[in-house]
């Protein structure tokens, strides 16, 4: 079993639902040393706004989100389903947890 922090968009229901079949069971915690910025995908239907994170510089900064716990094979399916404005790196949470989170792709 992998954990998965999510800021944004995975921590729909209904997004879930889509991706997994299934709700993911998680809880909350914190990226510190990042901030959100908001970013615009180009979708089927035109631009949509999201969020990524980006670290900084200061190791306090939070972002609050999710972290799930999920399968390897669920983990390849946020690969698919993640936009290539985003890259899925290792991270330790506040609560000393190590997950995967998708950070800013540059």
């Amino acid at each position: 079993m992998e954990k998965l922090f999510s800021y944004g968009t995975l921590r729909s229901k209904q997004i879930q639902m889509q991706l997994f079949s299934k709700i993911l069971t998680g809880s909350p915690d914190q990226l510190l040393g990042h901030k959100l910025k908001s970013l615009q995908i180009e979708e089927e239907f035109g631009m949509a706004d999201y969020v990524v994170a980006v670290p900084t510089v200061d190791s306090s900064d939070p972002i609050h989100g999710i972290a799930y716990n999920i399968s390897a094979s669920d983990l390849a399916k946020v690969d698919i389903f993640e936009s290539n404005a985003y890259k899925r790196v290792q991270v330790e949470l506040k609560s000393g947890a190590v997950a995967w989170v998708y950070i800013e792709n540059k």
